[in-house]
């Protein structure tokens, strides 16, 4: 059986709803693990709480992660870690798992920081991990919509209104996406079958461009928004990299074949 923390959230929940049959979530506020695999969610989503509450970042992804691990220092345990490809900052495309990474903003400093300090306590203890970095993952039922995190359900609901449209720079920067049931295969298949500490990729390995997800919406829609092009807020410049996606031959050598395409996946996302 699988220990998951953080299993409300929108990729934690949607794990655990596919695979009930394998899974003990783990209440709120319990640090302590109920088996010897743990699949860890618990975090913040996004680089904006620098701007509300400073500490945020560090108190849920470095304190609350700390208060989890001092509970896992057996031989037996390993402890799986959910992380983003946020960690990777501005490195030469596709990135892969041993790009060196140079983070912006607290999420991504803070995940980072994470990663790094998982390994040391592995090695400290002799526990062993598993580091998996998702992509931009998209799909229905993430109650946390926004324009700072799964900003193609806040346009996609944008174009259901027949609302304008705005997309940095036209749409051109390029992003790795994959679809909430693909990634959640992607995490079972790496912890039925992956190397033991390693880190794991989990994408589509495919670049799109924005504009691309956007105007594929808005004619499956048949929306009659407009769409606009604006500029690139400068604190979205200074923490996010302009484009991004994953090489994923690692994912890919342990049989994993994404189903949904990314056509079906907007489909099911606006719900046609």
């Amino acid at each position: 059986m699988i220990s998951v923390f953080g299993s409300s959230g929108f990729v934690g929940s949607n794990y655990c709803n596919k695979f009930p049959h394998k899974v003990i979530t783990i209440d709120r506020e319990s640090r302590l693990p109920k088996s010897n695999t743990i699949l860890y969610f618990i975090s913040t989503v996004d680089n904006y709480n620098v701007f509300d509450n400073i500490t945020l970042d560090v108190e849920t992804n470095l304190k609350v992660f700390c208060e989890v691990l001092e509970n896992c220092k057996k031989e037996d345990i390993v402890f799986n870690f959910i992380s983003s490809w946020f960690v990777y900052g501005n490195v030469q495309l596709p990135a892969n798992e041993t790009s060196i990474c140079d983070p912006k903003g607290f999420y991504s400093i803070t995940k980072r920081a994470a990663e790094q300090l998982l390994i040391s306590f592995c090695e400290t203890y002799g526990v062993k991990y598993r580091i998996l970095r998702l992509c931009n993952v998209y799909g229905k039922g993430d109650q946390k919509v926004s324009k700072k995190k799964n900003a193609i359900q806040y346009m996609i609901n944008l174009l259901k209104k027949n609302e304008t449209v705005s997309l940095y720079e036209n749409g051109e920067p390029i992003r790795d996406l994959m679809y909430i049931d693909d990634v959640c295969d992607a995490i079972n298949l790496v912890l039925e079958k992956g190397e033991l500490n390693q880190i794991y990729n989990i994408g589509s390995g495919k670049p799109t461009r924005i504009k691309e997800v956007i105007e594929i919406s808005k004619q499956i829609l048949n929306s009659k928004s407009d769409i606009q092009s604006i500029e690139t807020p400068h604190f979205h410049k200074i923490v996010q990299s302009k484009n991004f996606w994953m090489e994923t031959s690692k994912l890919k050598s342990l049989g994993f074949k994404q189903k949904v395409s990314l056509q079906d996946g907007l489909q099911i996302l606006c719900g046609v």
